[in-house]
């Protein structure tokens, strides 16, 4: 098996398990299924929510777990993301305790276009226009007014949304779009700020390298200058063909097959960075035990050879993580996978979710950051060419600014204005830097949780988690109660 090359995605559903999360690579899965059955329900769904003439309809999958419901109580809503959906979160995370503890009705959603949620047969870019978060928020809206009628919910029935990554994004945006549906949201690790050049994710990468120590800094910031070195002459090339464990010889590669080997291994670290002991193993998650301290006390090793070998110790050490045979980071092999349109190819949901970032959000995890230890072979200008390879010459930088323009203009951005909904981040997690972490606004808190990473508050609680995010789990136990109160209920709040 030729190792996967990956592009600058997101993924997914509650920061749950995904090969694409937020960008990076993260292996294959063990499956594990929930203790009791949870049937895959499905509900009919609009194509397009925003022509009136259209009545084109199509099966949108959900779960829903009653067990902890009392008449009266609210609804909680787990936002899929860019994913497969879970029945595993249906009865693990924090969301099912806050359920269990304010007897929530409890559903979880699957996205347009992931999963087993097909809205069209195909992802040709006919099909694509489909795809936007517009029409994932509106999905939402229709399915609350018709699980309301279902399920005979009483007036004012509370709904909460759940969601972490994209989904956490979704969650806060549907609490601002649609306030007469949403009565309150929890938003974790979401990205707010669409933005095409996201350098300030090597730099928080960085950052939290540092937390084990400068000098794991210093060594991955020389093991780059080695490798420029190396791919210099013909013998060096060689080197890093062996040292690599290359699927092809890096000896008279293109301008992006090189980029994409830089990426690729700056991508390395980036992905244990931003999953740095999540407590995701309920999931079924292998590699979870590769943590900063791992790949850091391998980079300051010393005896294990010069700084661009435990560059390349740390390479092998997750490729046989993730039963890797080589590396395969020749670009025209990437971008013929992403042009795959069978929904479900060999990228899984890479070229949905590559789409979002190609014509909403950007998100692209560039090298041009001065003071980030990767080197800078991997700039914007490199990933937009990835969506015109892989969508055609229409999907260019103009099409992506106007997008991004368009996206900011319509969320809001950093400056959206809501109530009841609170943002929470971790200082590890690069993310952060596009969210809110910090809020004036008492209807609408900020919890920044120091050394944790990418959706923590969200995974079950563990023994060996830290007295932070404890404490934040509990407050955002005290603001569920507090939102959920019957003198909370939004006077906007109409019956459907």
């Amino acid at each position: 098996m030729r190792a996967l090359i990956v592009l600058p995605l997101l993924f997914s559903l509650s920061c749950g398990w995904k090969i694409f999360h937020l960008g990076k690579f993260r292996g294959p899965k063990s499956e594990v299924s929930p203790s009791r059955a949870f049937p895959d329900l499905w509900f009919d769904q609009k194509l397009d929510h925003f022509d009136p003439t259209s009545d084109k309809l199509w099966k949108q999958r959900y779960f829903v777990n009653d067990e902890f419901h009392e008449k009266g109580g609210p609804v909680f809503l787990m936002i899929g993301g860019e994913g497969k959906a879970d029945a595993i979160w249906m009865e693990q995370g924090m969301w099912v305790e806050y359920a269990k503890q304010f007897k929530a009705l409890c559903f979880q959603v699957e996205h347009r276009f992931y999963g087993k949620s097909h809205p069209t047969e195909n992802s040709s870019v006919k099909n694509l226009v489909y795809l936007s978060s517009e029409q994932a928020l509106a999905d939402l809206s229709y399915f609350i007014r018709q699980m309301n009628k279902k399920y005979s919910l009483p007036r004012g029935t509370q709904w909460v949304t759940f969601g972490g990554s994209y989904p956490g994004s979704l969650s806060a945006w549907m609490r601002l779009k649609y306030p007469h549906l949403v009565h309150a949201a929890v938003s974790a690790s979401g990205p707010l700020l669409a933005v095409a050049d996201f350098s300030e994710y090597m730099r928080v990468v960085r950052d939290s390298l540092a937390t084990h120590s400068d000098e794991c800094v210093s060594a991955v910031a020389e093991a780059n200058k080695q490798f420029e070195i190396l791919l210099r002459h013909r013998i060096g090339q060689q080197r890093i063909d062996k040292l690599f464990n290359l699927c092809d010889s890096v000896v008279d590669s293109s301008k992006n097959d090189i980029s994409n080997l830089y990426e690729t291994l700056a991508g390395n670290f980036a992905g244990v960075v931003q999953y740095n002991k999540d407590n995701r193993q309920f999931e079924g998650a292998i590699g979870a035990n590769i943590t900063i301290d791992v790949v850091c006390d391998i980079m300051t090793k010393s005896s294990i050879g010069s700084a661009v070998t435990r560059y390349a110790a740390v390479n092998d050490l997750l490729m046989k993580t993730y039963d890797q045979k080589c590396l395969d980071y020749k670009y025209e092999n990437m971008i013929n996978e992403f042009r795959n349109e069978t929904l479900e190819g060999a990228t899984g949901a890479g070229r949905q979710w590559m789409y979002q970032t190609c014509t909403e959000f950007g998100f692209f995890q560039t090298s041009t950051l001065p003071t980030q230890p990767f080197a800078d072979h991997f700039p914007v200008d490199f990933f937009i060419q990835q969506c015109s390879d892989v969508y055609g010459p229409r999907y260019n930088k103009e099409l992506l600014s106007n997008g991004i323009l368009r996206t900011n203009v319509m969320y809001g951005a950093l400056q959206l204005e809501v109530s009841r909904v609170v943002f929470v981040h971790g200082s590890i997690d690069p993310w952060h830097a596009l969210g809110i972490t910090k809020s004036d606004n008492n209807e609408a808190p900020a919890i920044y949780i120091n050394g944790t990473a990418h959706c923590a508050n969200m995974y079950p609680e563990s023994q060996d988690d830290p007295s932070q995010l404890t404490a934040a789990r509990q407050r955002i136990t005290g603001l569920l109660a507090q939102w959920l109160q019957p003198s909370a209920r939004s006077v906007r709040f109409q019956p459907v």
